[in-house]
């Protein structure tokens, strides 16, 4: 008899989801990644119903994400996919690095099922936690027909891997799409599809097998009054392998910086210009060093690592 693909599977990386504090009242004073996942699936009786299998891959705080831990975490993501009866992934996470891993995931896997993405502002001990609403309804995204690729189900809303950041470093809808293209919202535990859900060719767990110690340096700079190249001068002499230019509007740059970053370039360094603003992409215009489209700074700098990974 065929299983049918209802499983859904939830991987635990940490995060404010898990984090605990001494008082209820105490919304920042707290400490990342302490309950375990399957502490954070019994604070949602409403889940009770549906099929869930529980994983931790890490327990982590979101702002020390390393490399080790997304090539276990895309390991144990498309080895769960592959499982005929699983119809979807949930992945708890920290807010701080979520946008990062989410697109680190996407161009990695591109796959076919749902990777849903969640995480919390809030820790678990609040007054009003937003933890086990944001499990709650990412859940529901993840047994969604037709639903595919890595989104983030955070704050009734559904983000695109590629276009999601943190806007607001407080509030609990901290999420915005860059073009506020939304791929779905979640109402009462229905989900309202509004746009395409992310798709693209996979580059493959193979591009990412090498032993992270020997992974590309690729460093951000920022684009700021008085910005002289005296950073980017001293990257070159760590040995970095490409630099993420975050310009100001559209990715310009002062004369002294995009001087230091041509002379990196004509010494083998990989360099890519982005902007620091919120959203909008970079204009690749001939004369300028290349752009990085739309990619925010911290997306293009996995783009570029995930590029010098191929050799």
């Amino acid at each position: 008899m065929q299983t049918p693909a209802d499983l859904i599977v939830i991987l635990g990386t940490g995060g404010t989801i898990a984090g605990t504090a001494q008082s209820a009242s105490d919304g920042v004073g707290y400490t990342a990644a302490q309950l375990r996942v399957e502490d954070l699936l019994a604070a949602v009786p409403a889940l009770s119903s549906r099929r869930l299998e529980a994983h931790q891959v890490a327990q982590l705080d979101s702002k020390d994400m390393d490399f080790a831990t997304w090539q276990r975490l895309a390991q144990a993501v498309s080895t769960h996919l592959a499982r005929p009866e699983v119809a979807g992934i949930v992945i708890t996470h920290g807010t701080d690095t979520l946008e990062e891993t989410a697109y680190f995931l996407q161009r990695v896997l591109a796959p076919a099922k749902p990777v849903v993405m969640t995480a919390a502002m809030r820790p678990a001990t609040a007054l009003a936690p937003d933890g086990p609403q944001n499990l709650f309804d990412a859940v529901q995204v993840a047994a969604t027909p037709g639903a595919a690729g890595v989104v983030l189900a955070f704050a009734g809303r559904v983000h695109d891997a590629r276009q999601v950041r943190k806007a607001h470093s407080y509030r609990v809808d901290a999420f915005e799409s860059t073009d506020g293209a939304l791929v779905a919202r979640v109402e009462e535990g229905v989900v309202r599809v509004l746009g395409a859900w992310p798709a693209g060719g996979a580059l493959g767990l193979s591009r990412i097998s090498r032993e992270v110690a020997r992974w590309p340096r690729v460093e951000i700079v920022m684009n700021h009054a008085g910005a002289d190249g005296a950073v980017v001068r001293a990257l070159r002499a760590m040995g970095v392998d490409g630099l993420i230019a975050a310009g100001t509007g559209n990715g310009t740059l002062s004369a002294a910086l995009d001087a230091a970053l041509r002379e990196a370039q004509a010494a083998g360094i990989q360099v890519w210009r982005s902007t620091r603003c919120d959203a909008g992409p970079v204009m690749d215009l001939p004369g300028l060093l290349p752009s990085a489209g739309a990619l925010s700074p911290v997306k293009a700098r996995i783009e570029m690592i995930l590029g010098l990974l191929a050799g």
